[in-house]
This record gives C-alpha cells, sequence and structure tokens, in this order.
C-alpha cells in the first residue's frame, strides 16, 4: 500500500496571543515530536486519557487557528501540507468529523452538502441526484429522511449529529478521514449503526485512510483496526494491534506514563 499520510515529529503549542494573553508565549507544547505514517486503506486508532493532546492533533491536522505548530511537518501523499490552510486541506480529501459538530442555522444538510461537494471534487450534482444519494446513507445510519432539508445539526441529538458526520463522509469520499471521538455520547445502538456507516464506507472504498480518535474499545470492538497507539503527554508511547487495546482495558494507562 502506498503512503498517505505521515505526521513528522510535530511539536505543537496554543497560538500565541489568541486570547489576548501574551503569556502564551512561554506555553509548553501540546505535541512533542509526535509522528505517525498511515498508508492507503488502515485503520488507525490512538487512545489515551483526556488531556494527552488527541483532539488537538485532530485539530490541528486541518490547520485549526487555535495552534501553531513549532516544529515538524505533515506530508499527504508525499507532499508537505504543513503550512496548507483548512480549506486547502478539505479540497484535497483530507475530512474531520469532529468531536462537537457545529450547527449551522439557515443552511440545510442538503445545501451545506451540494456546496462542500462542489468545493471538494467540482461536482454539481442536480439536487435530485444528490437527494437521492444522502437519503440512502440517511437509510443505512437508521437517520429520518426529513433530515435532509433541516437545518445541519440544529435541534439534531449528539447521535444524530455523529451519524450525520457519518453520512459526509461517504458522500464527500475523502482520501483519509480522521474521526474525533465519534463514539462519545452513543448508546450501544447507535454506535453499532456508526460502526456500520463507518464499514460501508470502507467497503466501497478500500483505500479510503482512517485516523479514529477515542477514550474507549467498544468503537475498535466494531471496526477492528490495523493499528492501535496509546497517546500520554502529547506524543505515542506504544503502538500494537487490538491486543493492545484490550491490555488497555484490564490495566489502564498508568503502566504507560512512564514510558513518555
Amino acid at each position: 500500500m502506498s503512503e498517505l499520510f505521515r505526521i513528522n515529529s510535530l511539536c505543537v503549542q496554543p497560538l500565541v496571543g489568541l486570547d489576548g494573553d501574551e503569556s502564551q508565549n512561554n506555553a509548553p507544547s501540546i505535541l512533542r515530536n509526535f509522528s505517525l505514517t498511515i498508508n492507503e486503506g488502515e485503520v488507525h486508532a490512538i487512545m489515551g486519557p483526556n488531556g494527552c493532546g488527541k483532539s488537538t492533533l485532530a485539530s490541528t491536522l486541518l490547520a485549526s487557528p487555535e495552534y501553531e505548530v513549532t516544529s515538524g511537518n505533515i506530508f499527504y501523499r508525499g507532499e508537505d501540507i504543513t503550512d496548507w490552510a483548512t480549506d486547502v486541506r478539505a479540497k484535497a480529501g483530507i475530512f474531520l468529523a469532529f468531536q462537537y459538530p457545529q450547527e449551522i442555522a439557515g443552511v440545510s444538510v442538503i445545501q451545506f452538502l451540494r456546496q462542500a461537494l462542489s468545493a471538494r471534487k467540482g461536482i454539481d450534482l442536480s439536487v435530485l441526484e444528490l437527494r437521492l444519494s444522502i437519503m440512502d446513507w440517511m437509510k443505512r445510519l437508521g437517520m429520518d429522511s426529513s433530515f435532509v432539508d433541516r437545518y445541519l445539526n440544529e435541534g439534531f441529538s449528539g447521535g444524530e449529529k455523529k451519524r450525520n458526520e457519518i453520512m459526509q463522509m461517504a458522500i464527500l469520499e475523502p482520501e483519509i478521514a480522521i474521526l474525533d471521538e465519534t463514539d462519545s455520547g452513543l448508546d450501544i445502538d447507535a454506535l453499532r449503526i456508526v460502526a456500520k456507516g463507518i464499514r460501508e464506507v470502507r467497503a466501497d472504498r478500500d483505500k479510503l485512510g482512517i485516523l479514529l480518535i477515542t477514550h474507549y474499545q467498544r468503537l475498535l470492538d466494531e471496526l477492528q483496526p490495523d493499528f492501535v497507539h496509546i497517546m500520554i503527554e502529547g506524543r505515542i508511547v506504544a503502538s500494537g494491534g487490538m491486543e493492545l487495546a484490550e491490555e488497555l482495558e484490564r490495566s489502564g494507562y498508568e503502566a504507560y506514563r512512564s514510558e513518555k
């Protein structure tokens, strides 16, 4: 498999002066020499305790203005994209499913996806074609088809927002998907539906790379990632397969803190 995405010795800290606090000049790095390579078709899972930098990693990979890369590089299909803006990365095929999807009043689900698809691929699908595709995925994800005309995430439950993110991933057909705690707030039935949707997207697109960020083993049980990584204080301290997640479930993170 060809290399799809590579993070090389990445160090990241909060952007200086973002909230007017100049003390951030000396802010410690949240990501510390973080490195990871994802090849086409691979699923990688990152697990770690609260505050270890998982969501900072997700935000940084989509060029969030809240963080500054102080050293290291991000490569996408061999090209250094460290300085690329968020919209350029998204158009190139990098997708982020948010931990807390935002509501967008006045923009319906179908309007949002039509604009996003046009920006991503230069495709101007008819409203009917796109509606049929969206409704097919909504059915697969157990969503009410009336949501296609509702404002994006407005009035959606937590589970509906997460399913809507997976539906967006299916429609936009990214090259790599970063799923930031997609399982948070889901009951077991909703989790299984979301996991089934992810599996179906992968079945349609076998070269799709996925980076799962999670606290819990339950999503990994459903998706069976190729690699599991443990993240402590901004870097990966252990890597393996599902056996690593199972060991973590039994013993917790304490044994890995000494390895940071």
